[in-house]
């Protein structure tokens, strides 16, 4: 055995240029699936943080109709008595934050209901004090400033603002009907602009005070939803049957967690991947190919060697075993320089990430990122491409190995 691990060494050293070539294309593709392949799952993971810091919460309490029909923004099915469901969730040591969502118009520049322009937006009353405990809305004001409840002020975010001209000061008209179907209209005061990871927020949603959006629609003290905020290394199934169990005596009410909230996300997510899959699985294939060129070549250059191997009665067996040795070589050479490179390059992007915002603009691609896209490790991929990069090397070599094998001595040793 090991004189033929000193073969196979002595036959990678003979032909380097062959050998640095082959391994240099096999480098390329096992760094550009590392770097694609950690790229993709950091805009993945980024997505989710994104979810659930801005738009969803850990989870949310809602009526059992309103989430049924939740596509709709039903203002009907309400949650009565929130205080009281924050009651009975104090046991569960869960953050809460009440908020009302609502459909809505909104107006830049009215005076007798005609404007500069208007736009369809989703509008959400939130309680300035206690959104902060499960969401992080606040840290993307990017001009102006944060709500501040009992004031007639809105937030948006900058696709919207810049959609409509409107920018921090200005007034804006909104007109939504109220929980038993009246149109309300209110004259609200531009205090922020949001400049938020998650695109959603930035290009169609609203935020005002809740005592504000209380009273301008008929809410009575009811809520939407109480979105609820626990540690993200906590087990949520667990955490979710906790706070189940703690509005048993809320049969009207239900617990939906982030991924039943952003289901149609997650749906289009698992399309994106197998996709993806096949992307890295073609850059793999383009890699193979050049291994199998080059071990067509090693061997059937080599036929009058392998001829004087076997008249000198080394074995088939042991003969085979050389050649996949030597292209096992290849692939490790060639995967351990990719494994570096890609790992070099997914560093970069975990470390500082690369800003599509100039290309990207408001476009919505899937993901719920805004500019700056990062990677995230991913142990596994690394490992994988490694391995597969040297068995994938050796099985290539098979074929062109066996065929010279089933030719006669004595044509082996006449093959020119």
């Amino acid at each position: 055995m090991k004189f033929l691990f000193a073969l196979a060494w002595k036959n990678l050293s003979r032909y380097s240029r062959r050998t640095l070539i082959t391994a240099g294309a096999l480098a390329v593709g096992v760094a550009v699936f590392i770097w694609m392949d950690g790229w993709l799952l950091g805009a993945e993971r980024e997505s989710e943080r994104n979810i659930i810091w801005y738009e969803a919460g850990s989870a949310k309490v809602m009526n059992r109709q309103y989430l049924e029909e939740i596509q709709t923004i039903p203002l009907k099915q309400v949650i009565s008595d929130p205080a009281a469901v924050e009651r009975a969730l104090e046991g569960s040591d869960a953050a809460a934050t009440r908020r009302v969502v609502f459909s809505a118009e909104l107006f830049v520049g009215l005076e007798d209901g005609s404007g500069e322009g208007s736009l369809f937006v989703k509008g959400v009353g939130l309680d300035p004090e206690t959104d902060g405990r499960v969401f992080r809305l606040a840290e993307t004001v990017r001009e102006g400033r944060f709500l501040r409840g009992g004031e007639p002020e809105l937030l948006l975010g900058d696709w919207l603002a810049r959609d409509l001209s409107a920018a921090v000061g200005n007034w804006v008209t909104v007109r939504a009907r109220s929980r038993y179907g009246a149109f309300q209209t209110l004259d609200l005061e531009v205090v922020g602009i949001l400049n938020c990871p998650n695109p959603l927020i930035n290009q169609g949603m609203i935020f005002l005070p809740l005592d504000l959006a209380d009273e301008a629609l008929e809410m009575e003290g009811a809520v939407s939803e109480i979105a609820l905020s626990f540690p993200e290394w906590q087990n949520p199934t667990g955490r979710l049957a906790e706070i189940r169990r703690s509005l048993v005596g809320f049969p009207e009410l239900a617990v939906a967690d982030w991924r039943e909230l952003a289901s149609d996300f997650l749906a289009i997510n698992q399309g994106k991947r197998a996709g993806n899959g096949i992307l890295l699985l073609l850059i793999f294939i383009i890699a193979a190919v050049g291994i199998s060129n080059t071990m067509l070549m090693a061997v059937y250059e080599r036929v009058r060697e392998i001829g004087m191997m076997r008249a000198l009665g080394m074995r088939d067996l042991s003969i085979r075993l050389a050649f996949l040795l030597e292209a096992g070589g290849i692939g490790l050479i060639g995967s351990g320089v990719g494994l570096a490179l890609g790992a070099g390059l997914n560093w970069y992007m975990v470390r500082w990430g690369l800003d599509l915002g100039a290309i990207v603009g408001d476009m919505q691609i899937g993901y719920r990122v805004h500019s700056v896209f990062r990677s995230a490790w991913h142990p596994q991929a690394l490992v994988g491409a490694l391995v597969f990069g040297v068995l994938a090397s050796m099985a290539i070599s098979f074929i062109p190995s066996s065929r010279a094998l089933k030719l006669e001595i004595t044509d082996c040793l006449r093959h020119v």
